[in-house]
């Protein structure tokens, strides 16, 4: 489902983040991507999300090599994708249950199936009483859950999540773990950058070990 060949990455003030990073990842995998601040996690989630591209070697998700892909296919691309990220990127202005219609807003989804499915999703992370409140009424961990359903909302094949428990406490931590390992336990490739040992101790998934932009540990 995944597949990185010798991954490079080079920024234009010479910043090497990558170099020679190579793995698969299988349908239904669970796999961390885990080492200290700066060893490449954000920068190679970055990549797998198609947000950017590497400078050498290629990432190959469903059989589509993301270096070659037109920015104009990319869109469809990430259909396949949950994209969680460590800022979030809610919309403050918006209700939860907004928040999770928007993606499904923009596939065109017909408004009564859309409502449908939002509220699905906020079920499963256990906001749905919440969901005519707004983002800036939710804990920090309630707002982590919101970011999630909006990503399981189109059902997708891949959930991909940069940090998620970063600045949250352990309590909210290992629920956010649990959301994600319940996705794992129905098929949902899950693939997590973070450096919680919490999180490595708790299921004992595949974990792939960076150290300085490089893969030094790749072990279930």
């Amino acid at each position: 489902m995944i597949s990185a060949s010798a991954v490079g990455k080079r920024y234009p003030e010479g910043l090497e983040a990558l170099r020679d990073v190579s793995f698969e990842i299988t349908a239904g995998e669970m796999v961390f991507i885990t080492g200290h601040s700066g060893a490449g996690k954000s920068t190679l989630f970055r990549l797998l999300a198609a947000i950017e591209r590497p400078t050498s070697g290629s990432i190959v998700v469903n059989g589509q090599n993301l270096s070659a892909l037109r920015r104009s296919a990319i869109p469809y691309l990430r259909r396949n994708f949950g994209l969680i990220f460590q800022d979030q990127k809610l919309l403050f202005d918006r209700s939860v249950l907004d928040n999770v219609l928007l993606p499904l807003a923009i596939v065109g989804l017909p408004a009564r199936e859309a409502v449908r499915r939002a509220r699905a999703a906020l079920d499963k992370v256990g906001l749905l009483d919440r969901e005519k409140a707004h983002p800036i009424a939710l804990s920090g961990g309630e707002q982590q859950r919101l970011a999630i359903a909006r990503a399981v909302v189109n059902r997708p094949a891949i959930l991909l999540a940069d940090e998620p428990s970063a600045n949250l406490d352990p309590e909210s931590a290992a629920a956010i773990l649990e959301i994600f390992h319940a996705f794992h336990q129905v098929g949902v490739t899950v693939v997590i950058a973070t450096h919680d040992p919490q999180w490595l101790a708790r299921f004992s998934p595949r974990v792939l070990r960076l150290e300085r932009g490089q893969l030094l540990g790749d072990a279930a």
